[in-house]
């Protein structure tokens, strides 16, 4: 065997290796994320005082742990963010997947949150169901929630989401779009909005914490399932007041 294969050879050996690592990552963070989510509402009740009354050191220590866990799922979700941008130049592990369920799974994992603020959320599913796709599960969750975590962050409480899905029969793709009544995107933002560590002025000053790599991770990931990702926005409120919302899509072929 010349230089040129064993090289080869080593290189296909670190590419599984980088692979197998990336999923262990990737498995062990939506696991942690799942749990600390289910924690941080539990603490919410707690501290609203849904389950009794405390006492005030009682409160004082509650806070604490929920301030803690808030921080912990901020990290979960930047390794999870990070994990995936480095996984761009790795092509997707395809299988036949019923998108459907991923979604109402994601749905259910932020319906606590959803619940406290207060936010209706609802999906519109198509009545002849949709089938199923060829896409990278892991990947494709990470777009999802990416949209949904967004969609609720960047809305006011009593807010409302819609979120649909139609197979586009004649181009042979399923539809994905997310509207909120939020923030919107002000229009000397939109063109940034898919940048590396990009974050929108008036997104900054709703939620402070954000690693600017949600959109930029789910446009590579989408674009590497052939698909596009696109939004719509009449523009957004700097203080965070009235706005139409944002409505973000995404197309993906089904082979």
């Amino acid at each position: 065997m010349d230089e040129i294969s064993k090289l080869k050879v080593e290189n296909e050996k670190l590419k599984k290796i980088n692979a197998d690592k990336a999923n262990l990552v990737s498995i062990s963070a939506h696991q942690l994320r799942t749990s600390l989510s289910a924690l941080k509402w539990i603490l919410k009740m707690l501290i609203d005082k849904d389950l009794g009354k405390l006492t005030v050191e009682q409160e004082g220590f509650i806070k604490k742990a929920f301030d803690s866990n808030e921080h912990m799922i901020t990290l979960v979700n930047n390794l999870l963010t990070l994990n995936h941008t480095g996984e761009m130049n790795m092509e997707p592990k395809l299988e036949k997947i019923n998108l459907l369920k991923i979604i109402e799974q994601i749905l259910f994992e932020f319906s606590g949150e959803t619940f406290n603020k207060g936010i209706e959320l609802t999906l519109l599913k198509p009545e002849d169901g949709l089938p199923e796709i060829n896409c990278d599960t892991e990947m494709m969750r990470v777009v999802i929630q990416n949209l949904v975590e967004n969609a609720i962050k960047y809305s006011q409480p009593h807010g409302k989401i819609v979120m649909s899905l139609r197979h586009k029969k004649e181009s042979n793709e399923i539809e994905i779009s997310i509207h909120d009544n939020g923030i919107g995107i002000s229009k000397e933002n939109q063109g940034n909005i898919f940048n590396k560590f990009f974050r929108a002025t008036n997104a900054i000053k709703k939620e402070s914490i954000g690693s600017g790599l949600g959109l930029f991770t789910a446009k590579n990931i989408v674009e590497h399932h052939k698909g596009k990702i696109w939004f719509s926005s009449e523009g957004g409120s700097a203080s965070g007041g009235e706005s139409p919302g944002t409505t973000f899509f995404v197309t993906l072929p089904i082979n």
